[in-house]
Formats: structure tokens, sequence, C-alpha cells
């Protein structure tokens, strides 16, 4: 039994890309705006990628901070330590920052921190803690 290999049409792949692109910008918004993720959207962003343009999946994978990120989690590895702490950080300092001074609304108030509760939730409960950093990087910890 050979495998076969989907055949997609120019317009899913350009669609793909676009969208692959678009997560890629909100990822990298994301470096800058306090709670909005940035590696999740490169992931998606890698995915689309690898079904829409290698090529381009290649380019996010050899990005310094970012590929090792979309490997590890490809190989099922967990974040590290320092990583989970920093994140787990910025979201409970961030949610309350924007709570507490920024919003007067008090549905956008628990809508905030409701998002921040299950994302801590999620980051402690779901995501696997490793001590060292694995990967391409093993050698730098």
């Amino acid at each position: 039994m050979s495998a076969t290999k989907k055949v997609i049409t120019k317009a899913k792949k350009a669609t793909l890309t676009l969208l692959g692109f678009i997560c890629v910008l909100v990822g990298i918004i994301g470096i800058v705006v306090p709670g909005l993720p940035t590696t999740v959207f490169m992931i998606v962003a890698a995915w689309l990628f690898s079904i829409s343009n290698p090529r381009f999946e290649k380019w996010l994978l050899g990005l310094p901070k970012i590929g090792p990120a979309i490997s590890n989690f490809r190989e099922g590895l967990g974040m590290p330590k320092k990583a989970k702490l920093f994140a787990l950080s910025s979201i409970f300092i961030f949610s309350a920052l924007a709570t507490v001074l920024l919003l007067k609304n008090i549905f956008l108030r628990s809508l905030v921190v409701g998002v921040a509760v299950i994302g801590i939730w999620y980051i402690l409960a779901r995501v696997p803690t490793r001590e060292k950093i694995t990967g391409r990087n093993d050698n730098l910890s």
C-alpha cells in the first residue's frame, strides 16, 4: 500500500498560506501585547504552512526562538520551567492590571479574569514542565 499525497488546489494553498501569515502577524503582535500569546499562533502557522507551503514552514522552524518551541510542541515536550513561570506571572500581572486600572465595565473585567483563570489552569494542568530545554538547543542549557 503506497502513501498517497493529498492534492490541494491553488486556491486552497493560497488561502492556507495567507492564514499562516496572519497567524505569524498575530504572533508577532503577541510579543509586545501583554496577554496575547505568541507561540500558539506560530504553531498554528507552522501547521498551515506544512499543508500549503513547506518552504515557509522551514523558514518558521528555522527562527531562533520560535523554531525550537514549535519543534518541542510537535515532539510532545513541555515548556521549560522558566518559560512556564514567566507565562503564568505575565497572565496574572497583566490581567490584574487590566481589571484594576483599565477596565470599568464589569462584563469586560469578568471576561479578562475568566480568560486569565482558564489560561493559568491550562498551563498548570495540561502543559508538562521540563527542567532542561531539549531539542536543537541541548548544548546551550
